[in-house]
């Protein structure tokens, strides 16, 4: 038996994704969560279903350093994923968003500090530290934005990209983000940060304000219609679940030259995708169309957003595997599935 992962936030999307993947390598995990957001009931009950004494539970907020305290004393790696994870939501109550995403990282690093030898520590991020590119001339092809300088397109936005925090949720996570870095150059804590373009996959609960791909096909697998914010030809690189896990790992097995550093993380280039083409893929899965309407454009909704991941690629030798139509079919025939369903565990 291994060490210990601990896993902030272990009970969300990408948490319970992480967990499994480690407890099925034979991995200890500490999953810490307050169990406030929608649908994570389910997934930890799923997760305790399929792995059972192998799993331990630390509910508590991640602001509590206490809570903190008990969950990492034993780490040996810790993602840190607890998060308010919605611009709106940080718009409407800029102070609680705070609270979770500056005030609980720096909680989280303050705890890992104490510790005599701390943890190789990943941090999600987000491309909203870029602001909303309002420099970056678009361009309307068919039915999605691209920006007009072809080298842009090609690359996609790099670390090199100047810092502009937009939104109350831009500044959160921004400011945790230049916390976990320096607390690498400040203190010598072995931190890494992914500034995440789009994930997506099973254990997904999406919504309008986060988590779309999976927000999408759940409103039209439903018969409910989808609520377009703009023109709907806003594009994102898209990564699915399974490749973001192996990037994480790679960052952490490798912290020692990949720390301290930030990298953009997403499908890049080679898996965009607009809001109007996901409808498209979706009718195709679907057998019909989904009733669309159209809303305002939202603050800090970026026109088009795609990561250049080759700093990453480079480093570490990470390159995604699944494209955008083999995961979007693959999520559709999960949630088509039964999403709470529960698996018997494999045997580690």
């Amino acid at each position: 038996m291994t060490g210990t992962s601990v896993i902030t936030g272990g009970a969300g999307f990408i948490g319970t994704n992480m967990a499994d993947r480690l407890l099925r390598e034979g991995r200890r995990v500490v999953v810490l969560d307050d169990l406030s957001r929608a649908g994570v009931r389910a997934n930890l009950a799923w997760l305790r279903a399929a792995h059972g004494e192998r799993l331990q539970v630390e509910v508590g907020d991640v602001r509590d350093p206490a809570v903190v305290r008990r969950a990492v004393a034993d780490a040996e790696q810790v993602f840190h994923l607890a998060a308010q994870v919605a611009v709106t939501t940080s718009v409407a109550e800029p102070m609680a968003d705070f609270a979770v995403n500056l005030a609980g990282t720096l909680t989280v690093l303050e705890e890992l500090r104490r510790l005599t030898s701390p943890p190789p520590l990943l941090f999600t991020s987000t491309n909203k530290v870029y602001g909303g590119l309002e420099d970056v001339v678009v361009e309307q092809r068919g039915e999605r934005h691209e920006p007009a300088l072809a080298a842009l397109r090609a690359r996609g936005v790099g670390e090199d990209r100047p810092l502009d925090f937009c939104s109350p949720y831009g500044c959160s996570k921004g400011g945790a983000d230049q916390y976990v870095l320096d607390y690498a150059r400040s203190f010598g804590l072995p931190t890494v940060v992914f500034r995440m373009s789009c994930i997506y996959g099973p254990h997904q609960c999406g919504n309008e304000d986060q988590g779309w791909v999976a927000h999408f096909l759940m409103q039209a697998m439903a018969g409910r219609p989808i609520t377009l914010y703009g023109d709907g030809r806003q594009v994102r690189d898209v990564l699915f679940v399974d490749d973001l896990l192996d990037a994480m790992l790679l960052a952490v097995e490798g912290i020692d030259h990949l720390g301290g550093k930030a990298y953009n993380m997403g499908g890049g280039p080679g898996s965009t995708v607009s809001l109007l083409e996901l409808l498209e893929l979706i009718t195709e899965l679907e057998g019909q169309a989904p009733e669309v309407g159209f809303g305002p454009w939202r603050i800090g909704d970026q026109r088009w957003y795609v990561s250049d991941t080759s700093r990453f690629a480079e480093a570490s030798g990470w390159a995604p595997k699944v494209g955008v139509a083999e995961g979007v079919a693959r999520l559709h025939e999960w949630l088509r599935s039964g999403r709470d369903r529960v698996p018997v565990a494999e045997a580690v």
